[in-house]
């Protein structure tokens, strides 16, 4: 039988409060190594910055630009501020994503995951509005349509990202679990690339797309 639950690795008890250690948290701890050191390394590598950058300093600043250009067209001039945030959000999401060529169960593929960030989201939606429409922002909930619609955008950000990663975490369960030997051998590589590497692009951009736009909705930019 092919079991998709999140496998619990370890259970501590603190103060009588048992916390399970599952895939999901080794999984993110080891992207999250990975993303520091190499945060330490381009830090090292960059101390000294050129004014005509080149080799490794070029891409770093291409990405940088890149990223900043993509907020500020999605969100506007006047959610810049929240551009770190969201490269950091786009990073971690798509290594994520990425980790199952690896042969991990991507972290995303946990809805507590994709929810952790969709609130993250939600949080900095409601700051954008209040940044950019003050009083006027809070007095929209007067409604209590517009309560449920701005609850409803995180669920519908978490269930999109984990249900599109699960769903090909699942085919590629079931494709090493019940095909036949050759098909095990062939297929897996086509099924990766497309599963874990484009799909993973693509989940990506479409989470930090709609989050874009709902931070611009919230915060009146006009785009």
């Amino acid at each position: 039988m092919v079991d998709f639950n999140v496998q619990n690795l370890a259970v501590f008890e603190i103060f009588g409060i048992e916390v399970w250690i599952t895939q999901t948290i080794v999984n993110t701890w080891l992207i999250m190594l990975f993303l520091i050191g190499l945060a330490v390394f381009l830090r090292i590598k960059l101390r000294k910055m050129e004014e005509v950058p080149r080799g490794l300093q070029n891409v770093v600043e291409l990405v940088i630009e890149a990223s900043d250009g993509f907020v500020t067209s999605m969100a506007g001039e006047k959610a810049r501020f929240v551009g770190g945030w969201f490269f950091v959000a786009f990073t971690f999401i798509l290594v994520s994503n990425l980790s199952g060529v690896l042969g991990l169960r991507p972290p995303t593929a946990d809805w507590a995951t994709t929810m952790a960030m969709a609130l993250c989201t939600f949080i900095i939606i409601q700051i954008a509005g209040m940044h950019g429409k003050g009083a006027r922002y809070l007095l929209a909930f007067i409604n209590p349509l517009n309560i449920i619609g701005e609850l409803a955008r995180p669920v519908s950000l978490s269930l999109r990202l984990f249900g599109n990663v699960l769903a090909g975490l699942i085919i590629m369960t079931l494709l090493y679990t019940l095909a036949p030997l050759p098909a095990r051998i062939v297929l897996p590589v086509f099924l990766h690339v497309y599963f874990d590497v484009f799909m993973g692009f693509l989940q990506t951009y479409v989470f930090c797309a709609l989050s874009l736009a709902f931070v611009s909705s919230a915060s009146g930019e006009e785009i």
